[in-house]
């Protein structure tokens, strides 16, 4: 089998307030065409970055790889 790498993005989970029982309420935001051989240091201190430009709080940032599987 080959595994083939054919993209990357980075979300960013946000709290933007409270619902009616006081739970959170989370908002993602999606950062597409982000390098695949970007290291998660570096997405992750981007992610912070681009969280602190927000005025909500930034609860998570995580990377989507999306592999093409073929067989061989």
């Amino acid at each position: 089998m080959n595994a083939e790498l054919i993209g990357t993005r980075m979300a960013l989970r946000l709290n933007v307030g409270l619902d009616e029982n006081f739970n959170p309420i989370y908002r993602t935001r999606s950062y597409s065409n982000i390098k695949g051989t970007a290291d998660n240091q570096d997405i992750f201190d981007v992610g912070t970055y681009f969280g602190d430009l927000t005025d909500h709080g930034l609860n998570r940032i995580s990377r989507h790889d999306e592999t093409m599987l073929e067989e061989a």
